[in-house]
């Protein structure tokens, strides 16, 4: 038994790609605010660097790495910095990710379908394998996290690249929760529902969208970053220790109503 919190992140180390702004941000704002250091993961450097300021004010270390995750060798450079600089990664949150097109099915080429999932399904994939290597390596386990998608479970007109990628995560994260058990590494998955981050505003500017969806959720408003920032203490740390394999909706209800 200890007396310490355990959503207390003292000397935890995350990385979280896609973690300049959204729920990428979020998550290392959480993790962050509750004692760990993180390393933010983003292909645009100057929102790396003005993230960075801004984690830095909860007092830890922050460290801000340019990186396109559709570059494998990117990604393994990336995650070895990381580890080396900061010491050790104890959590990983793969939250790097492209929206899905406006093409319809019938007009859908495999490029395009492929645009997709190369980043929300294989760069993902690269990144869960290269974190897994460092906590297998350390030997006290660890916590990989990856972001997918109410469309993985719910239909969308146009978004079958999308969902694909999404599903394909959930998959993959179910997967490696079940062969990595036995190294003490737990994966998980979490489905945001409709939240107002960069990645949606053309989906939000639409009124039709908001007349039609927004009296479907049952919590009578839209989700927004900052509800997941305790979502990732959660999954991150000590208070996690016998969940794995799970696939959390996180969706104010929608997909109950």
């Amino acid at each position: 038994m200890t007396d310490a919190s355990p959503f207390d992140l003292t000397g935890h180390v995350s990385v979280v790609t896609g973690g300049n702004s959204g729920i990428g941000l979020a998550y290392a704002r959480g993790l962050a605010r509750a004692g760990a250091d993180v390393c933010v993961v983003g292909r645009n450097t100057e929102r790396n660097e003005a993230a960075a300021a801004e984690l830095r004010a909860f007092g830890h270390r922050v460290l801000p790495l340019t990186c396109d995750v559709a570059q494998e060798q990117q990604v393994v450079d990336t995650i070895a910095r990381a580890a080396s600089e900061l010491g050790r990664i104890d959590s990983c949150f793969v939250n790097a990710g492209v929206p899905q097109g406006t093409t319809p099915f019938l007009e859908t080429d495999l490029a395009e379908f492929r645009r997709v999932t190369s980043v929300n399904l294989d760069a993902a994939f690269a990144t869960l394998r290269e974190a897994a290597k460092v906590m297998v390596a350390q030997g006290e386990g660890g916590s990989l996290v990856a972001t997918a998608s109410l469309v993985a479970k719910q239909g969308a007109p146009r978004g079958q690249s999308y969902a694909a990628s999404k599903a394909g995560i959930i998959a993959v994260m179910n997967s490696i929760a079940v062969e990595l058990a036995k190294h003490g590494i737990r994966a998980n998955s979490v489905l945001p529902g409709w939240v107002e981050t960069p990645m949606t505003d053309g989906i939000f500017a639409w009124d039709r969208f908001r007349e039609r969806v927004l009296p479907r959720m049952p919590v009578g408003r839209w989700g927004r970053p900052e509800d997941f920032e305790s979502v990732a203490v959660y999954l991150a740390g000590p208070a996690s220790a016998f969940h794995t394999g799970d696939s959390l909706l996180i969706d104010g209800g929608y997909s109950k109503f």
